[in-house]
């Protein structure tokens, strides 16, 4: 569907992305996900054509696209801001792309009542300026502005950071079913793990303008490719030497000059299984999310956090002796890189 080929962006001497390549598919919902100023926004403008690449090729359906015009490029954007035009009704801010193109007035308006109900604004909030609607309404705008045109592609910019965590979370289930539903390939950056696992097909990892890792959710949280993205998907603990020295000694076989990590949810609290390493501490502090339950734990060698799902017994209490186990097999091993543990 898209391609990026050798792509390299420069700002002067800074070169912002080195030898991005990707291949986005048809239908797919694709995130670039990394901290700010690693390159994915940069990436997503230069598909869209408000960056001009210094190398490298942007390919759309067999095309290069890589200097045509931003308006022939038949992507639809939907920007961090909304960029919508706040004096103006809904309906003309959905309807500003079609007039562009000079559709005639019976077919702006049922395209625009279309899309408008499949993104549920009503006929209402059609005539209402754009300024009295909330922060998830002028969303839904953006979005239907976006696809009103019928582009190959749609690209969105950080489209919810500016909204509050609940309606964050509503928001981008909604997102994730209209997607589905108009099967339009999507491209969609983001600074937020939790949002990019749940929303994309595939995940593309930025760390300071090169890609560290391309893989779905699954790939991304449970083989992490680097040490970086090990650390920037989601909580981790790191193994101290000591830990890995006794495991050693147990037989795990693990490189000492290697940096060693495990997921919070890969260690169980007074596990009775086996097959599990243990090691006895004592709860230093707990944490209760109803559907779970976040411990941290101090052992003899360091300090742990562990979470545990909420089976409805009473939770370990500040002070109480437990012992935790996990698999040896559930350890992520890295060669240590220079920063590779900075996920900022």
């Amino acid at each position: 569907m898209i391609n990026l080929k050798d792509i390299v962006v420069k700002f002067g001497d800074f070169t912002a992305l080195h030898d991005i390549n990707i291949e986005v598919k048809e239908g797919e919902f694709f995130t670039f996900l990394g901290p700010s100023g690693c390159g994915k926004t940069t990436t997503l403008r230069t598909i869209t054509g408000f960056i001009e690449p210094a190398e490298g090729s942007v390919i759309m359906k067999g095309e290069d696209i890589t200097h045509v015009p931003i308006e022939k490029r038949n992507i639809g954007i939907v920007f961090q801001s909304y960029a919508l035009f706040p004096t103006m009704t809904v309906y003309d801010n959905i309807a500003f792309g079609l007039k562009i193109k000079k559709l005639k007035k019976d077919e702006i308006d049922k395209k625009v009542r279309d899309i408008a109900k499949k993104v549920d604004l009503t006929d209402d909030q059609l005539q209402k300026a754009v300024s009295q609607l909330s922060g998830g309404q002028q969303q839904r705008v953006a979005i239907a502005r976006a696809l009103v045109t019928e582009p190959a592609i749609i690209c969105l910019d950080e489209p919810l950071s500016n909204l509050d965590a609940k309606l964050r979370v509503q928001l981008r289930n909604e997102l994730k079913k209209m997607q589905k539903d108009f099967g339009i390939t999507s491209i969609y950056v983001t600074h937020d793990q939790e949002e990019a696992l749940t929303l994309s097909d595939r995940i593309a990892v930025f760390n300071k303008g090169f890609i560290e890792q391309i893989g779905n959710p699954n790939e991304i949280y449970n083989h992490s490719a680097t040490e970086f993205v090990c650390n920037f998907i989601g909580d981790i603990n790191r193994l101290e030497d000591a830990t890995v020295e006794e495991l050693n000694k147990r037989g795990a076989k693990l490189d000492p000059k290697k940096h060693h990590y495990i997921r919070l949810e890969r260690i169980h609290v007074n596990s009775k299984d086996e097959n599990m390493e243990k090691f006895d501490g004592t709860v230093e502090s707990m944490e209760y999310y109803g559907l779970y339950i976040k411990y941290t734990i101090r052992l003899a060698t360091q300090t742990v956090k562990v979470i545990e799902k909420n089976d409805g017994s009473t939770p370990f209490g500040v002070g109480d002796n437990v012992s935790i186990a996990f698999l040896v097999s559930n350890i992520m091993s890295y060669v240590p890189q220079k920063g590779a543990t900075d996920a900022e």
